[in-house]
């Protein structure tokens, strides 16, 4: 099964930005759509972001267009997600997530998840 696994988290201030990236254990990574999640304490995970297979187009949710980057490199087989202009509603457990299909917003659809890696925004 692929391995996903999170990094570059933390703590960051209002208006600050931090970059995550997903290490991948898959060779053929490349064809897989990917995905960004999160959830807040007490919260369903919601859509962040996705990135489709070849092409690589991308999607996100209303909450983050404008702010957040989805992108990937398949060689590297790296998923990362930029993200600027923080706000404390965006303090949450991130994950990034792997689907053997074409792309998708929903949680249940996607086959292979990372363990999480937790962004915290202060006021």
């Amino acid at each position: 099964q692929v391995q996903l696994v999170e990094s570059g988290g933390g703590l960051v201030q209002a208006g600050g930005s931090l970059r995550l990236s997903c290490a991948a254990s898959e060779r053929t990574f490349g064809r897989y759509a990917m995905g960004w999640f999160r959830q807040a304490p007490g919260k369903e995970r919601e859509f962040v972001a996705l990135i489709s297979r070849s092409e690589g187009n991308t999607y996100y949710a209303d909450s983050v267009k404008g702010r957040f980057t989805i992108s990937r490199d398949n060689a590297k087989n790296a998923l990362y997600l930029q993200m600027n202009s923080l706000k404390p509603e965006d303090t949450a457990v991130y994950y990034c997530a792997a689907r053997g299909a074409a792309w998708s917003t929903k949680t249940y659809d996607y086959d292979y998840w990372g363990q999480g890696i937790q962004v915290t925004v202060s006021s």
